[in-house]
């Protein structure tokens, strides 16, 4: 019989620095990231040739959700009128993920909304060079 592995995954573990500085007070949902692109395209010929072709697009979006009360909602905002490109990382150590790149913008700023209940603001970054890396544990 296989041995038992029990694993633990801690939200706290995972770090955002945007433009150098820490983001903090993260809503529920945290962080995603995507590349914009899949790495190839195969194309198959009529006598079932396959060519693999190679997608060079290295863009990538990475959405930040940040409590109404996040400390750093007003730094992120100030982003949006940065003409030059800055860093952002999504990093956890502990699970061997590292995601982002050096150069990235604000694209979108988020709806605001108040009511009953503060909701959570949405901040999407455009990153030009979008990398993932992941390590193996073990």
């Amino acid at each position: 019989m296989a041995e038992l592995r029990v694993t633990r995954y801690d939200a706290k573990d995972c770090s955002i620095t945007v433009d150098g500085f820490p983001v903090t007070g993260l809503a529920e949902d945290m962080v995603t990231g995507e590349k914009s692109e899949d790495y190839f395209t195969p194309s198959v010929g009529a006598q079932g040739d396959v060519v693999k072709q190679i997608i060079n697009n290295t863009l990538g979006e990475i959405t930040i959700v940040v409590q109404a009360t996040c400390p750093q909602k007003g730094r992120l905002m100030a982003l949006a009128t940065r003409e030059d490109t800055f860093p952002i990382w999504v990093i956890n150590d502990k699970l061997g993920e590292e995601f982002g790149g050096a150069q990235a913008n604000l694209l979108s700023a988020p709806s605001i909304s108040r009511a009953a209940e503060a909701e959570d603001l949405e901040f999407v970054f455009q990153v030009f060079d979008y990398t993932v890396k992941m390590v193996d544990s073990e």
